[in-house]
């Protein structure tokens, strides 16, 4: 089905990168940022690159994008020119190499002007290529992981009409038919669906053992009974494709099963704790965007004869905002670490979920408030920041959602 072709892949040489990365961070090298803002050379250079690209090559189609509700060809032909869509792919497999650092850095700087294009990156990254790199066999490894960093976007298809936080209430179904499962159902709100060519979908062999009967299939776009449903007129992030999946006695060889049996759910709560802090990561980019198209602007704007910087109530409400930034990125930062130290992370993925996606919210409103009318109007990008940032509070588990898990993690904590 899919031809593999070579890219020049500007991240490979950057980053050799998660052990060295790693073994840098480890040995303590300090400078004058704190140690969960410290970041390595190889880290440095990604972003910096990625911040680069990000203004030249995807600011000027933000509007269109919006406005046309899908991304533009060049901006994923963009993406995976660059390495971007196979992050912590291994070099073997066509992928950049690179930690899960660099990959919410990633995802931060493209945020910071398109968080359509920076939820894009995410779910690919953290969702698809993760969940194929560390429960694939060696066959499926083969096959898609150099697909997926060099030319098809996956999709994560876990929500259905009737199970949204519930995550694990699905009604989809695979039943065995010799050498394969034939999957029934629907599936709501997968992003990147639109443009995805293999997808991991969640779909219970045997409805009588619960959760445990969840299990994980690839599915390829074009099998037989496969259908993907017209694209969501959102209010936000309106540029990533989210639609409905349809399955109609999908024939799927044993061979398309990922990982074990059953062990779906554990996949499924495992990986999106990684996309948590993704989403964290994304929620960042979005007010600190925000934040820096905002701030030039009171600094030139004049009223009663001074910059509206000046006044003490301004400055006040600037600082505790900046404040509030960076403590999200403390909180997105220190659990990316988290989870590069192999430790346990979900109550961290939770907060820096959480608190990010607070913190957009409150950063993007109070730019609004501070720009006066032109905010109002789709001129500037203070509009589009604030729709776009409404989702964090929502997807990949909503606030209430991640505040139960916090609790739970707490009572666990002092119980013991």
């Amino acid at each position: 089905m899919f031809a593999v072709r070579n890219v020049a892949n500007l991240s490979k040489h950057m980053c050799n990168a998660l052990k060295r990365s790693q073994m840098m961070y480890s040995t303590g090298i300090t400078e004058k940022a704190s140690p969960l803002t410290f970041l390595t050379d190889d880290e440095k250079m990604m972003k910096e690159t990625v911040a680069k690209l990000a203004k030249e090559q995807i600011w000027p189609l933000v509007s269109k994008m919006d406005e046309d509700n899908q991304l533009d060809p060049s901006v994923i032909k963009t993406l995976f020119d660059n390495g971007l869509m196979g992050i912590e792919t291994p070099v073997e497999f066509g992928g950049s190499g690179c930690n899960f650092m660099t990959s919410m850095l990633v995802v931060e700087e493209l945020s910071k002007v398109d968080a359509s294009v920076g939820a894009y990156v995410d779910i690919h990254n953290t969702l698809v290529n993760n969940l194929m790199l560390k429960v694939g066999n060696k066959a499926q490894k083969a096959k898609y992981l150099p697909i997926l960093a060099q030319q098809a976007s996956g999709s994560f298809a876990l929500t259905e009409p009737t199970s949204g936080s519930d995550a694990f209430g699905l009604k989809t179904t695979a039943k065995q038919d010799g050498d394969y499962y034939v999957i029934n159902g629907t599936k709501m709100w997968i992003s990147n669906s639109d443009v995805s060519q293999v997808f991991l979908v969640m779909a219970n062999v045997d409805p009588s053992k619960g959760y445990k009967g969840i299990s994980t299939f690839i599915v390829e776009r074009d099998t037989p009974g496969f259908t993907v449903g017209k694209k969501e007129n959102k209010l936000g992030i309106r540029a990533s494709g989210t639609c409905m999946l349809h399955f109609d006695n999908v024939r799927v060889h044993k061979d398309n099963i990922l990982g074990q049996i059953g062990h779906g759910y554990k996949y499924a709560a495992a990986y999106l704790n990684e996309g948590r802090v993704g989403i964290g990561a994304q929620m960042l980019g979005i007010a600190q965007g925000c934040f820096d198209a905002t701030i030039p602007y009171l600094l030139e704007r004049k009223q009663f004869g001074k910059e509206i910087f000046d006044f003490q109530s301004m400055q006040h409400q600037v600082a505790t905002i900046a404040t509030q930034i960076e403590a999200a990125r403390l909180l997105t930062y220190n659990a990316a670490r988290l989870v590069e130290a192999g430790v346990p992370f979900m109550k961290e993925a939770a907060m820096a979920k959480y608190y990010a996606s607070e913190v957009a919210q409150t950063t993007t409103i109070k730019c609004i408030d501070w720009m006066g009318g032109v905010g109002f109007t789709k001129d500037f990008p203070q509009e589009k920041f604030y729709r776009d940032c409404k989702i964090g509070s929502i997807y990949e588990g909503t606030t209430n959602m991640q505040l139960s898990t916090i609790a739970k993690a707490i009572r666990k904590e002092y119980s013991e």
